[in-house]
Order: structure tokens, then sequence, then C-alpha cells
């Protein structure tokens, strides 16, 4: 089910969504919807970036690809 939010933005904040958009070929509202996906996505990557990164903080081991291929018997 989709839901319907109604945001209040800057007026320059608009002209430059739609300018953007149309140098997209897409809909306004299409393209801020692929803008707020692509976000979420990167605030995704990152706090999965930032999980391992402490996690080799605290000493956790790392492979390479090369043992991590072995290990599997990919390594042919």
């Amino acid at each position: 089910m989709n839901k319907r939010v109604t945001i209040e933005m800057p007026d320059e904040m608009h002209r430059l969504l739609t300018e953007h958009a149309a140098q997209a070929g897409a809909e306004t509202d299409a393209y801020m919807l692929d803008v707020l996906e692509q976000h979420l996505e990167d605030l995704n990557d990152i706090a999965a970036a930032e999980g391992a990164m402490e996690r080799i903080r605290n000493g956790e081991p790392t492979y390479t690809l090369e043992e991590v291929k072995l290990r599997l018997g990919l390594d042919n």
C-alpha cells in the first residue's frame, strides 16, 4: 500500500528539484521518490560499513578474497 506525503520546501529547492527531474526525463514526483529511495539505500550502506569498521576495530578477523574463495572451494 502506498502512502501520500506532503512536504513544504523553499522555492529554490523546488526549482532545482524540477530542473533535475526534467534533465532526467522524469516527472517531479517520480524523481523525488527515486532521490529519497537512493538516500535511504545510502544510509543503509553507511550503517553497514560503520558496523563492519566497528567489528574490525574490535579485533574480529578479516579475510582476503583469495582466502574466502579457498575456504568455499571456489579457487579453480
